[in-house]
């Protein structure tokens, strides 16, 4: 491990001017390139107090040997070498953003004297019209088939339409009218080249006028008795407003615009991007990125922006790009992509609107892509064993903990305080065995919380032990009903939620029952920090480790328990409390309303009608019901747990 101080430049010797610079490690390979407005006071903060330090900062400048500077004149200079040089050098501390596919574009090759429509992949070219991204390339196919038979172009390769033209004779697609056959001229090149345009112009957005005109066509081929016309046409009609179907329209403003969605972990990030053209939906891509690096929400952002567009051809950059945060140096940052479209370009972060529901539909498909990540991780058996080694060894443990037990507290403001147990056997999540726990004493801190929850869960294994002795069961089963007794298997290994405090309760928990032969540890959020009992400094498991990757599934899943479990509590809580003056309800109507509405929030949204629905519920209990529910205003509070703010 290099000691940063022996190679920190001189004082006064880096200089206040904008910049790019590069860390290099000792055999002078780039591990890290950064920019800054001003290099001096970015680069000093690299040679603070180690301990000041985030990890993954102080892992990068421990493992770097030196570090040069390039001076440049503005900020949008400094951003383009930045990407230039991730570049160029792929630096192992830099997040990179690396697609899981290569994604394909329906491309038409406007620069070929007879363009010609495809399906392409990889680096855009020059000469060559983009329409995309899309999910599928099958997505594409189907389109292209459709539209073939309103606007007959070219769809065959450079071999197939050479061979028609020098045999005189058009493909198939030309003898069922899906192409005009330049190959043997029965359209000119300029002819041919008007379709193209006409067939561009629709998958621009420019929809209506094709339609009417179609249209338009149709009703005087009918009045003049050409009916075989009018039926082409028609069918020509259902052919674009089926293509039009499944591009459906999000933006009533007709906005061209990429909405980019995250979803943001200690360890990794996922990016959703969705392509607005004309107001509809014409692609969407995505990524899954490790974060190597110590980097803000608002960094992210820019990145993901540069890489989406820093080769991108001038016709893929939007006129607005919606993000959820804007980088700290957007301005720039538009300047350069406006410099690359050829027009201005805005970046900014929808409020209201379409706009927000649209961001708000991709940052969920961000959140679904992150899960089917680590879904795909967790599914091998190779890698489950690989984690569970990492941890084995991590924690010096015995022998690999096949099952792991976490515990999770989740309060509102000291009240409602609930906790849930989740096990993972063998890598994988028992959903069977979890438990959930109704803290018995109000007002407890988490650290209390988490030592009566401990304490209860080894109470029952402690007297499950005591059953097996006195030959009440057999292996834990119960012999009334042949299933596992509650609580009567040993964990390998108990993780809890938090730092120090939360391991101490649960270790002192475990102590006084007498349970000693049970190996514990948790995991703090902040830094994704291992602690164990009584140890003054953490385990810190590697970045790319997939023990900490188990360790964080088993803990956020933890964590999602406990949510759902308090938020159905303090619904019912609230439900019983508004409904308590209500004559004639009783715990079975009220169960009977929650059964039907679920959530005091369904309930104050429902009318009379839809109440008196409820069996056992009558017209007037219904309106008594509706008018006590909106007597009662909407409350807040803070989940301490979360930091979200709750409204029943």
């Amino acid at each position: 491990m290099a000691d940063p101080a022996t190679y920190r430049p001189r004082p006064g010797e880096i200089p206040t001017e904008p910049g790019v610079y590069r860390f290099r490690d000792e055999g002078g390979r780039v591990i890290y390139v950064g920019k800054a407005k001003s290099l001096r006071p970015r680069l000093s903060s690299y040679f603070a107090d180690l301990a000041g330090l985030h990890e993954r900062t102080r892992r990068m400048v421990t493992t770097a040997a030196s570090v040069e500077w390039t001076v440049v004149g503005t900020e949008v200079e400094a951003l383009q070498l930045e990407y230039t040089w991730i570049k160029e050098f792929d630096p192992r501390f830099n997040v990179k953003y690396r697609d899981d596919k290569s994604y394909p574009w329906l491309a038409v090759t406007v620069g070929e004297e007879h363009p010609r429509v495809q399906v392409m992949r990889g680096t855009q070219r020059k000469g060559v019209r983009y329409f995309g991204p899309y999910s599928h390339a099958w997505a594409i196919r189907d389109t292209v088939d459709t539209l073939l038979r309103v606007f007959p172009m070219r769809s065959c390769s450079a071999g197939v339409f050479r061979r028609a033209a020098a045999i005189g004779r058009p493909c198939l697609l030309g003898d069922i009218g899906k192409c005009a056959a330049p190959c043997v001229g029965r359209v000119s090149a300029d002819e041919h080249r008007a379709i193209v345009d006409d067939f561009m112009a629709f998958m621009a957005g420019q929809t209506a006028g094709f339609t009417a005109r179609i249209e338009r066509r149709m009703v005087e081929a009918s009045e003049a008795m050409e009916y075989e016309l009018a039926a082409k046409l028609r069918d020509d009609l259902g052919a674009l407003e089926k293509v039009l179907e499944k591009q459906t329209v999000v933006l009533g403003d007709g906005t061209d615009a990429d909405v980019l969605g995250f979803e943001d972990d200690p360890l990794e990030t996922a990016v959703q991007i969705f392509s607005v053209r004309g107001g509809r939906i014409r692609g969407q891509r995505g990524w899954v990125a490790d974060k190597a690096e110590d980097v803000t929400f608002a960094d992210l952002v820019e990145r993901a922006v540069m890489t989406l567009y820093q080769d991108a051809d001038p016709g893929a950059v939007p006129r607005e790009v919606l993000v959820p945060e804007l980088p700290a140096d957007h301005e720039a940052l538009a300047q350069l992509l406006g410099e690359r479209r050829g027009g201005p370009v805005r970046l900014r972060v929808p409020q209201r609107g379409d706009k927000r529901q649209l961001m708000e539909t991709v940052e969920q498909n961000a959140k679904q892509a992150l899960m089917r990540h680590r879904l795909k991780r967790s599914s091998d058996l190779t890698t489950r064993s690989l984690a569970l080694e990492e941890i084995q060894a991590a924690l010096d443990l015995p022998d690999a903990p096949l099952r792991i037990e976490c515990f999770d507290i989740s309060n509102l403001q000291g009240t409602e305080i609930v906790a849930s147990m989740v096990v993972f056997e063998d890598g994988l999540p028992k959903k069977s065995e979890y438990r959930r726990f109704v803290v018995r004493h109000e007002g407890q801190s988490d650290v209390a919380a988490m030592h009566e929850v401990v304490r209860r869960r080894f109470e029952r294994l402690v007297a499950a032990r005591a059953g097996l002795e006195e030959g009440e069961t057999e292996g834990g089963i119960d012999p009334e009903t042949g299933r596992p007794r509650r609580f009567a298997y040993t964990p390998s290994l108990v993780v809890v939620d938090g730092g120090p405090p939360q391991v101490e309760a649960a270790r002192r928990a475990m102590a006084e029952v007498g349970i000693t032969d049970v190996a514990l540890c948790g995991l703090a959020k902040r830094l994704e920090e291992v602690w164990l009992p009584r140890d003054e400094h953490p385990v810190i498991l590697p970045r790319t480790s997939e023990g900490l990757y188990l360790l964080q599934r088993v803990r956020d899943e933890a964590h999602r328990f406990a949510i759902t479990h308090h938020r159905g509590r303090r619904s019912k809580s609230m439900v019983d409390s508004v409904l308590d003056d209500v004559a004639g309800l009783g715990p079975t109507r009220r169960k009977a309303l929650m059964r039907q509405f679920g959530s005091l929030k369904r309930l104050r949204a429902a009318t009379v009608e839809e109440v008196a629905q409820v069996p056992g519920i009558g017209p007037a209990t219904a309106q008594s019901i509706v008018q006590a529910v909106a007597a009662a205003a909407p409350t807040t509070a803070v989940n301490t747990a979360t930091g979200e703010i709750v409204e029943d």
